[in-house]
């Protein structure tokens, strides 16, 4: 299963012609087996200003599985992750990326993202990029 995270979502709504946005519609149609994560559905609908739209995109985004953390386990995990990547040089910008990466980790997700954070991540921690 695929773990979509904001960064491509973003891309699908504000860019429709990106090829982030291009593979993510071509995922859909296919039914490629896409889900999202609870902290990724937030990041998405927050930045909605649109009150129409939000229950549109809400709507939408809430068709697909919602992975959630674990347990406690889950937020160790981001907290390791982030730990691993700073001593191997690689900071990361966000402690909310090492938190999506845990979720596609435990679950065992393989992550479609924009974002350069990700990139390191799998460096450190063995995460599956698309």
């Amino acid at each position: 299963m695929i773990l979509v995270d904001t960064s491509v979502w973003i891309d699908l709504f504000n860019h429709p012609d990106s090829p982030y946005a291009q593979r993510l519609k071509a995922l859909i149609e296919k039914d490629e087996g896409l889900c999202i994560c609870d902290i990724i559905l937030t990041e998405i609908l927050q930045g909605i200003k649109d009150d129409r739209i939000f229950e549109e995109v809400k709507d939408s985004l809430l068709k697909f599985p919602i992975v959630k953390a674990v347990n406690v386990e889950t937020y160790i995990l981001a907290a390791n992750i982030f730990r691993l990547c700073r001593k191997k040089g690689k900071s990361l910008g966000k402690t909310i990326d090492a938190l999506i990466a845990s979720v596609a980790i435990e679950n065992n997700l393989t992550l479609f993202s924009r974002d350069k954070d990700f990139l390191r991540i799998a460096d450190c921690a063995g995460l599956k990029l698309l």
